[in-house]
């Protein structure tokens, strides 16, 4: 089992839900992290809330590749290096696609795949020289497709096979990429509010947990592809 204790982690859309979550298990375990989003009083916020020194608030727009970049070089002033990224910044806007707008369809598709692209083409060389993890949190819409979903379906389809390809050209730099598949999760997701209602759902805190297992998984071994699903439905 690998030591992670040490390690610097990059989050992005780290301020709640999912990215939240995994921000809370890698400082558990020692990880120093830095954690993304577009509004710095919500990164700020998100930051006061994990209660620790070991956290960088970073502002950061995935859609923007000089936001990327300079997220980065924020991370590698404070902490030297960079060895964990986590792709998770996302969003939903469902509609049958003769309603789906323009805007809407730009909004998913630059936000949950180029930001996926942008945030490993901004790390790939930290984690190459660090023989690091990149890990995009991606959906089972990634390979389930449903009604009002095209766009949603779109990008996630886009960040499954984008996150496989990018494993196989950077396996042998000893970098591995995981792309991470869940099911119906507790979170903020398209303006949720979480309540008792969502306690059969998975956790944050579930996925915070596989992200650690990963990382502390044998070198020799790489789960390219998870999928995560809910025990029961309700």
């Amino acid at each position: 089992m690998q030591n992670i204790e040490h390690k610097v982690a990059y989050i992005t859309g780290g301020t709640k839900g999912i990215g939240f979550g995994i921000a809370k298990a890698l400082l558990q375990n020692g990880v120093k992290v830095a954690i993304s989003g577009r509004n710095i009083d919500d990164v700020n916020k998100a930051k006061e809330q994990l209660g620790t020194e070991n956290v960088l608030a970073v502002q950061s727009d995935v859609r923007n590749f000089e936001d990327e970049k300079k997220a980065v070089k924020e991370i590698i002033a404070t902490y030297g290096k960079l060895d964990v990224v986590i792709a998770n910044a996302g969003l939903g806007k469902f509609a049958p696609i003769d309603q789906m707008s323009l805007e809407d369809w730009n909004c998913m598709i630059n936000t949950n795949l180029t930001g996926v692209f942008h945030t490993l083409k901004a790390t790939v060389e930290q984690l190459k020289q660090n023989k690091g993890y990149y890990i995009s949190i991606a959906s089972l819409a990634g390979t389930n497709f449903f009604a009002n979903g095209a766009g949603y379906n779109a990008s996630k389809f886009g960040v499954v096979g984008f996150t496989q390809a990018a494993m196989l050209d950077l396996r042998d730099y000893d970098v591995k990429c995981t792309t991470i598949m869940p099911g119906s999760v507790t979170s903020n997701f398209n303006n949720h509010i979480p309540s008792e209602t969502d306690q059969w759902k998975i956790q944050p805190s579930d996925l915070g947990q596989l992200v650690v297992d990963l990382l502390k998984m044998n070198p020799n071994v790489l789960p390219s592809k998870v999928e995560v699903k809910p025990t029961k439905t309700k």
